[in-house]
């Protein structure tokens, strides 16, 4: 069922670059061959299992250990999950374009992709699936983007490809320092080769936090993630804020904190640092952006960087176990609860593009009247990113901050001062776009069609979902089994 969810996207991708089919049939494909993706993975989810289940694996280059790998834990099938659901959206999202059927088979292609690097259990399988998700979002911005887009791709590409070399580094040192060279995920994570002192843990270590970090990103690898969202189209931006960016702290979860453990809980205190520096700069710095796009750029560095500092406290060894569980808890289903509100603002922040060919907020006022569905999406959306009890966010802030105060009080309280950044600027985003009085250049803004408003009901119903009943979430999760790999608690 996992080789299926993977290769039918792929699949889609090859007939739609070879078959000449018009725009209609593109698009159905891109979102038919996910949508199949993800009936595979509810499959697998019905038939449940404890740690990883649905293994199935075939050699590739036995002489190296390297094997077409599959299987999932809960962590990793809820990230597949989400991400085969924003793929539907996305591919289905409404577009004018150029090139139709070119943009829907790099939109099949990095679907696959995707799932695959959530799915996979080999290490260099991983970091293939990592690189190629480079390219595909390279096209994506590049070629159907707006404004600097080719300059954005391009940076996009250069800052990620050279941590994904950092990456690929860390895997090969893992690797060779197995008593028999294997790159299988659970042969590593069984029997972490590395001890925790001396350098070359430590350089390895930093060479895994660095290379997930710019794909995460956190300050001050970030600096790539701001033009990518301003300059690609919206279901682009929904892909790379939803899916790509959870690759980086999902692999901070899969690698150093797993199979380096002890090194991960000697530098877990700088890494808490790290997000929660994140968690600030990125509420400051998007609290004083005019650009939409670049608004809900920055509030990503900021919801990732909750993200790194439950991850911090889940692997640091210190506190109770049941408070580095809850940590890890929050850390996941944020990166879920992010993936979907994120997503659905970037659709947002797309259809408005669609309507106005502008994202600067001063230029808006007043679209409350002519465009209620839309105020209605973007209004739920921003209070779930800001945390509003009730919705998604606040269940994984709240496992997160109550984790972080077990571990790295002082931490937590300063992290804390980011939840009311991000309300403020959010709450100032909604009255400047929606309420006031409309700009004469915005007579005849039309409200979302009834497609994107499904789309958008879809995503934002899990965030309620989650929000008010996440015990099925948390069930399947189950980040108790991660626990035992992180070390003895403090």
């Amino acid at each position: 069922m996992l080789t299926l969810a993977v290769l039918i996207p792929l699949l889609a991708a090859a007939v739609l670059a070879l078959a000449p089919v018009g725009a209609g049939a593109a698009r159905w494909t891109a979102t038919g061959a996910p949508a199949l993706s993800l009936l595979a993975l509810i499959a697998v989810w019905a038939g449940g299992g404890e740690g990883f289940r649905a293994v199935s694996e075939v050699p590739w280059i036995p002489t190296l250990g390297i094997a077409w790998r599959v299987g999932v834990d809960g962590m990793s099938l809820a990230l597949a999950l989400m991400s085969a659901l924003i793929f539907v959206a996305a591919s289905a999202w409404p577009m004018e374009l150029h090139h139709p059927r070119s943009y829907y088979a790099w939109m099949a292609f990095l679907a696959g992709v995707s799932i695959g690097l959530f799915v996979t259990l080999d290490l260099i399988i991983f970091y293939v699936f990592f690189d190629l998700s480079l390219v595909g979002m390279y096209f994506l911005i590049g070629r159907w983007g707006h404004g600097e887009a080719q300059h954005a791709a391009l940076k996009f590409f250069v800052y990620t490809l050279a941590g994904s070399l950092l990456i690929l580094i860390g895997i090969i040192v893992l690797a060779l320092n197995m008593p028999e060279m294997t790159f299988d995920m659970r042969a590593i994570i069984d029997s972490p080769p590395l001890a925790a002192a001396g350098m070359v843990p430590g350089l390895i270590f930093l060479a895994f936090v660095v290379g997930f970090g710019i794909k995460t990103p956190v300050f001050p690898v970030h600096t790539w993630l701001p033009p990518a969202h301003v300059n690609a189209p919206g279901p682009a931006s929904a892909i790379l804020a939803g899916v790509l960016l959870k690759m980086g702290t999902y692999g901070l979860i899969r690698i150093p904190m797993q199979m380096m453990p002890e090194t991960f809980a000697r530098w877990a205190l700088p890494l808490a640092v790290v997000g929660v520096i994140s968690i600030l700069w990125g509420s400051i710095v998007a609290f004083a952006q005019d650009n939409l796009k670049r608004r809900i750029a920055y509030t990503s560095v900021n919801h990732m960087g909750y993200t790194v500092l439950g991850i911090a406290v889940a692997g640091s060894a210190l506190g109770s176990e049941a408070a580095r569980q809850m940590a890890l808890t929050g850390a996941v289903v944020e990166m879920i609860a992010h993936g979907l509100i994120t997503g659905a603002l970037f659709l947002v922040a797309g259809a408005v593009w669609q309507r106005a060919g502008d994202y600067h907020l001063p230029n808006f006022g007043g679209l409350a009247g002519p465009a209620p569905r839309l105020t209605g999406a973007a209004t739920l959306a921003a209070f779930a990113s800001l945390g509003l009890p009730g919705l998604a966010g606040f269940v994984a802030e709240l496992h997160i901050f109550l984790g972080t105060f077990a571990v790295y009080p002082w931490l937590g309280a300063i992290g804390l001062l980011g939840i009311l950044i991000t309300a403020a600027l959010f709450l100032r985003m909604i009255r400047q776009m929606f309420f006031g009085d409309m700009p004469k250049e915005r007579a005849g803004f039309t409200d979302l069609t009834g497609t994107e408003t499904a789309l958008l009901a879809g995503l934002l119903a899990l965030v309620v979902l989650i929000g008010i009943w996440p015990a099925w979430l948390l069930e399947l999760i189950d980040a108790a089994a991660l626990i035992p790999a992180l070390g003895p608690g403090g």
